[in-house]
């Protein structure tokens, strides 16, 4: 087992029944992604391009996307930046918060600009 799925594994309930649900959507929206464990999260990859990540903080789980600067603004009101420059992530406290159409339209969206850079460039 590598240690981004020990990652996983080893959260509390709810945070465990969180990540292997958005670990499924994400493996099954992008299966050519790869999961790396990276900076002490798990992380997915396409052809050495981070996509997104998972994180269990205080009391929810993340999911944190690079390209937030690239994406459509229509998901603005889904997306947590909380003080943070480039990133920014969708957060759940629990399995009934995650809406998968949100979260597997944001995934393709993602893939498709990943070539493109965090920053926005006017």
């Amino acid at each position: 087992m590598n240690p981004a799925e020990e990652y996983i594994l080893k959260q509390p309930e709810p945070y465990k029944a969180i990540c292997l649900h958005l670990q499924v959507l994400i493996a099954h929206t992008l299966p050519e992604a790869v999961l790396l464990y990276k900076w002490r999260l798990p992380c997915y990859y396409i052809d050495k391009r981070p996509i997104c990540y998972i994180n269990q903080s205080k009391d929810y789980v993340d999911v944190g996307f690079w390209h937030s600067a690239q994406l459509s603004k229509e998901w603005d009101t889904y997306l947590v930046t909380e003080k943070r420059k480039v990133v920014k992530s969708l957060r759940y406290k629990s399995l009934v918060d995650i809406d998968d159409s949100i979260l597997i339209s944001i995934l393709k969206e993602v893939e498709a600009i990943k070539e493109k850079g965090f920053y926005k460039k006017n």
